[in-house]
């Protein structure tokens, strides 16, 4: 029985190559997609949404209006996608959607986004954990904002841990989060590392310690959300800070044969890299656009829809997206027949044609201009074939009586 299906996806920190394949797929797929600009970047759903996908801003909604998207799900048989920012496990409002949800008739599905202050290390290039500094990390946000914290959650309470900390909170109450921190033991050369906006175009990464976080973040003039992640793991460098051992040689199955080594011709000769000269990152990459073209695809055969409906705060986000892609699309569909039709190829693997869009990806003026030729050359050749049939229509009746008579 064919059901309507409702997506919450974890967009990431922000950027827009930083979602997993997994919610890539689901935004490509999507009849309606529920964003807020605020949150996520424009780039991550003008990326991977469809054209005629309807686009709704999720900070004008009310909890009954997107009660009713949902609904609609469940009616229409709709694809709905809600995207949230960073991973949807955390301060997202997820669980109630999803309860409601799941009490519909419809597939109902969480898929988990990166982190931000995953994000955040990776990008000072620091591990929050390590030896005798710091093995557990503590994300909490600052009690006295809007939502009410439990009692024993308090920050001055995580900070008698002494262990590394990633704070969520607006910049304007630095001064309450330093007075915080101190009361729990933190002292002042403990490292902060303040990540506004990390992964986007504009984002901030500023290292401090405690006892310059209030003057730095005033310099800085922050005041708005931001990520403050605290702890000596964020210091210098550490020399040997994981043991790694050998491992015992243990006994397994192959998961696949594995295929004979071909060997160079020469012996100093380099190893060509992925197929045909294309590179492996290359085509792996257009495994990724090739779904997702398929993905739109399908969805434009089925939808009713041929224009895209935008909210009106969100059009000027858009205004050129529909005609690059749809100048990209042909010229990838048209790979697959070619390859086909070559000689002595009746089954082409997923790497070769994988590898062939690639290819065609990286050369679309060779294709392009080959393309023409072969269309011109079909032509001719059906003219001239044309102009050759047509005496030997004439010439036949007057063969026939020869025929009979003989």
């Amino acid at each position: 029985m064919v059901t309507g299906r409702i997506s919450f996806i974890g967009a990431g920190p922000g950027a827009a190559d930083l979602i997993t394949v997994r919610g890539a797929r689901r935004i490509a797929e999507a009849d309606v997609v529920v964003w807020s600009a605020s949150a996520v970047a424009p780039e991550c759903i003008q990326e991977h949404a469809r054209s005629d996908a309807e686009l709704i801003d999720s900070s004008r909604l009310t909890r009954e209006e997107a009660l009713e998207i949902y609904r609609r799900a469940e009616r229409d048989k709709l694809k709905v996608v809600r995207v949230h920012s960073g991973d949807p496990s955390m301060w997202s409002a997820v669980q109630d959607q999803h309860d409601v949800c799941s009490r519909m008739n419809v597939d109902v599905e969480i898929v988990p986004g990166v982190a931000a202050f995953s994000a955040a290390a990776a990008a000072v290039g620091r591990e929050l954990t390590a030896p005798d500094v710091a093995q557990s990390l503590v994300v909490t946000r600052l009690e006295g904002g809007r939502t009410p914290t439990p009692a024993g959650e308090e920050v001055r309470e995580f900070a008698k841990h002494g262990t590394t900390m990633a704070l969520h909170l607006s910049a304007s109450r630095t001064a309450q989060l330093v007075e915080e921190l101190r009361a729990g033991g933190y002292p002042d050369d403990t490292p902060v590392l303040v990540a506004y906006k990390v992964s986007w175009p504009d984002e901030l990464l500023v290292r401090t310690t405690i006892g310059e976080l209030e003057k730095t973040v005033k310099q800085r003039k922050l005041w708005r959300n931001a990520l403050f992640v605290v702890g000596k793991s964020l210091g210098g460098s550490r020399a040997n800070s994981y043991h790694f051992r050998r491992a015992e040689p243990v006994a397994r199955r192959p998961l696949r044969p594995s295929a004979p080594r071909r060997r160079s011709a020469e012996p100093g000769a380099a190893k060509p890299r992925g197929t045909n000269g294309v590179k492996d990152s290359d085509v792996a990459w257009w495994a990724v656009r090739d779904w997702q073209e398929s993905a739109r695809g399908a969805a434009r055969v089925a939808a009713t829809r041929s224009v895209p409906r935008v909210d009106a705060a969100q059009s000027q986000l858009f205004a050129e997206e529909a005609e690059p892609a749809e100048a990209a699309e042909p010229a990838v569909s048209e790979q697959p027949v070619a390859v086909e039709a070559a000689p002595k190829s009746r089954r082409t693997s997923a790497a070769s044609t994988t590898t062939t869009r690639a290819t065609a990806k990286a050369t679309p003026a060779k294709r392009t201009a080959t393309k023409t030729a072969k269309t011109t050359a079909a032509k001719r050749t059906k003219t001239a074939t044309a102009a050759k049939a047509k005496p030997a229509a004439k010439r036949k009746p007057a063969a026939e009586p020869d025929e009979q008579g003989e």
